[in-house]
Parts: C-alpha cells; structure tokens; sequence
C-alpha cells in the first residue's frame, strides 16, 4: 500500500520531533499535541524538501490545501510564521503512524482477532477504524472481522481508547483461523 503525500508530509513533520515511530504515536495519544508548533519556512528542513521537490508554486498550494481541510494552520509566532496541528491533522497522521510501525509476527504464533459493532450515526468512526486496521496489518476476515498475525494489541488498544470505540469493539487472541 502506498501512502499518500499528505500523509507523507504530515508525518514528517511530525517524526523528526521525537527518537522513534513508538514516542511519536504515543505524543499524538497523549493529547500533548496542542503545544506543538512546527517552524514554516526555510529553516525547516521538511518544507525545505518538500518545495524542492513539489517546486514553490505547487508546494504552496500543497499548503493552501492542508489549509483549506484544515490539517494544519499557520500562525505568526514570535515574528515568524509556524505551523499548528489541528485536531484533524493529528487524527491524520495518528492513522498514517501506524503505517510507518514495525510490523513484528506474535512469537507465540497466535493470531489477534478484533470484531466491532460501530453503529451507523458513528459510520465515520467505523471507517476511521477500518483504515487504521489496514494500516496496522490487520486483513478483513468478514465485514467486521478482521485478523492479523501480528503483535500489534497494545496499539490496537490505544487506538480504541484515543477514538472511543472500546464499547463497540472485542479483541480475542486466537490459536488458529
């Protein structure tokens, strides 16, 4: 699966703040994300790239956009302008981290089964969760089972409980399918 550059540049904005793919996605959980306040402009060595590459007419546009479905916003701070996260574009890169984590099979060769019941005036969180599952390793074993080989529980937790969807969701650990 390949991931989008939203996405993409979302995470690196992100990333290069913490040692690991493990401490970012536990800041994001945490809600301490509020403070953070990423420098735009040169001196950032992301936008940096980011309009090397896309060149600086399309790159602000590329801005304009994350704008306009509010992802981020830019303030003035201190004289210089930065980047703020919005809740929106924390939810975005929250689902795009689990893209970027290690994969690592169950040692003990069980397989994590996770079956959920979101209801229908929740159907955008149904669909969150979906994504999230698939970005996880998680593979849709029926409509809403899905099973992956891989030790991701404790993640999987956390996303559950970032989200409010623990009440609608069981997790089982399972021998063989």
């Amino acid at each position: 699966m390949k991931i989008n550059i939203t996405d993409q540049f979302l995470w690196d904005m992100v990333y290069p703040l913490f040692q690991g793919a493990d401490d970012a996605l536990n800041f994001l959980l945490s809600n301490k994300y509020k403070q953070v306040q990423i420098l735009f402009g040169d001196e950032n060595p992301v936008f940096k790239k980011y309009r090397k590459d896309k060149n600086k007419k399309n790159f602000y546009k590329f801005i304009y956009d994350l704008k306009k479905n509010n992802y981020i916003k830019v303030k003035n701070l201190k004289g210089k302008e930065a980047v703020v996260l919005t809740k929106k574009g924390i939810s975005k890169i929250l689902k795009a981290s689990f893209y970027f984590q290690e994969k690592k099979k169950r040692k003990d060769g069980k397989w994590i089964m996770i079956i959920f019941d979101i209801p229908q005036k929740r159907q955008k969180s149904r669909n969150l969760l979906r994504s999230v599952l698939q970005n996880l390793g998680y593979k849709m074993f029926q409509q809403s089972v899905w099973v992956t080989p891989y030790d991701v529980s404790d993640k999987t937790e956390q996303l559950l409980q970032y989200y409010s969807l623990d009440e609608y969701v069981r997790i089982f650990v399972i021998e063989e399918l």
